[in-house]
């Protein structure tokens, strides 16, 4: 007997669960995904050229809202629940209010999820969203290249545009204009870019990995909110947060990834109290005691500080981190105030989505979140940009906004690093790992 299934999810875990699970399964019959978090990817379809033969028409996307409608509408026996950076607590939430419609509640875990790559993979992920992944995949990109290794950087799914589109491949900034990279996209792939790595992303992970491999001696899994890894990795490092002591073992999937690790970096120690860092290396050791601990600093500093200094900024912060990652502010604001900036309240200048991001996670101070999912959007956020009286625009966010929108003001861009605190621990178990260590060199 076939069973009716939806799956609960952001445009991310729910396609590749959907993927590596469903697509091809004759026991189960999909009859929807619902989509929250990330804005335009309600009332579409996934597409029937990925979702395979027994879906010929594709299969609908509806809000989350619509949940309980839709399983009674579909007499559904089954919800997998798929996306990432909530409490238990929501999670079990979720759970009961499938169960209470007669349903059955479910998490597909790494065995069932997690393809196996001919090449070494390096997982980096983290315990919340704006922990400082990225900064570490960098710190374990230039690693590798110093041994000798060509990476190649697969990242968690964004697939904000056509979904299509089952792989996409950046290796310059024109490749983020063809694909009509939104923000948060180009958030994550402009450092690497920059550095020369080759970013992949896109819809299915099967193929896009068939491609990276192709490219490169290592494949990192660059992870996205607080998601674990679509490919099972030889080494897995999770990053994070002091600034938020206690979500390690409070979230979903975060705590997965703490358990996960062979590696847990303590990031942001030179901004987090001394409490707070203990306090965080505590929470990890008793979810894996076995785990090396490693402790980074991430410094943000201003490209342009004359313009910051003494000055009445607006400052742009990156936006999964100040919305669901429910950081009030980020790297942006840290660095205006070291050279004694004077942050602006955006707030009552902020226009459509942007205001409305304000009601919504109402933790955010006076900072403006970068969100530019649509034409749309990206229109409202420079709206509201120049609508602030202020002497300057610190860009607290990983992307370079003026290749997007005209900023009126003179702009100072933040810039990210990390560095091991105490020695070079990462690098070593980096370098000591049996795969890496036998990876054949492409070059």
């Amino acid at each position: 007997m076939t069973r009716n299934a939806i799956i609960m999810g952001a445009a991310g875990r729910d396609f590749q669960d959907f993927n590596v699970y469903f697509r091809d399964n004759p026991e189960y019959n999909v009859v929807a995904f619902t989509a929250t978090q990330i804005p335009y990817i309600a009332n579409r379809t996934y597409p029937a050229s990925i979702a395979g033969r027994l879906y010929p028409s594709g299969i609908p996307i509806y809000p989350e809202e619509q949940l309980a409608e839709l399983i009674e509408k579909h007499e559904v026996t089954d919800v997998y629940f798929a996306y990432s950076d909530v409490t238990d607590t929501y999670v079990m939430g979720k759970a009961s209010l499938v169960q209470s419609m007669g349903a059955s509640f479910h998490l597909l875990g790494p065995r069932d999820t997690m393809l196996r790559s001919s090449k070494p993979v390096v997982a980096v992920v983290a315990d919340r969203t704006g922990a400082g992944k990225s900064t570490i995949s960098r710190m374990v990109v230039d690693i590798l290249l110093k041994m000798g290794l060509k990476p190649v950087v697969v990242r968690h799914p964004m697939p904000y545009g056509d979904l299509s589109v089952a792989v996409q491949r950046f290796q310059t900034h024109e490749d983020l204009d063809r694909y009509h990279a939104t923000i948060e996209e180009r958030e994550e792939y402009e450092g690497h870019i920059d550095k020369g790595i080759v970013v992949y992303a896109g819809v299915d992970y099967g193929a896009i990995l068939e491609q990276a491999e192709k490219e490169g001696d290592v494949v990192i899994w660059d992870g996205g909110n607080n998601d674990f890894s679509f490919y099972l990795p030889d080494l897995t490092i999770t990053v994070v947060d002091p600034m938020r002591p206690g979500d390690q073992s409070r979230y979903y999937p975060g705590e997965t990834n703490v358990r996960l690790a062979d590696a847990i970096v303590v990031n942001k120690v030179n901004i987090a109290s001394r409490k707070a860092i203990e306090q965080v290396i505590s929470s990890c050791r008793a979810l894996n005691p076995n785990a090396l601990v490693v402790r980074t600093n991430s410094t943000a500093t201003l490209d342009k500080p004359d313009l910051v200094r003494g000055k009445r900024v607006l400052v742009v912060e990156d936006g999964p981190s100040v919305t669901h990652g429910g950081l009030s502010e980020g790297a942006g604001a840290v660095a205006a105030r070291s050279v004694r900036g004077i942050l602006v309240d955006p707030r009552a200048k902020a226009v459509g989505s942007i205001r409305k991001a304000y009601s919504r996670f109402p933790k955010l101070g006076k900072v403006m979140p970068a969100l530019g999912y649509s034409d749309e959007q990206l229109k409202e956020l420079e709206k509201s940009i120049n609508g602030v009286s202020c002497d300057a625009v610190v860009l607290g966010t990983p992307s370079d906004l003026t290749r997007m929108i005209h900023i009126r003001r003179p702009v100072a861009r933040v810039q990210f690093e990390a560095s091991e605190v105490g020695g070079h621990r990462l690098a070593a178990l980096i370098r000591g790992n049996k795969r890496l260590k036998e990876a054949p060199l492409s070059r």
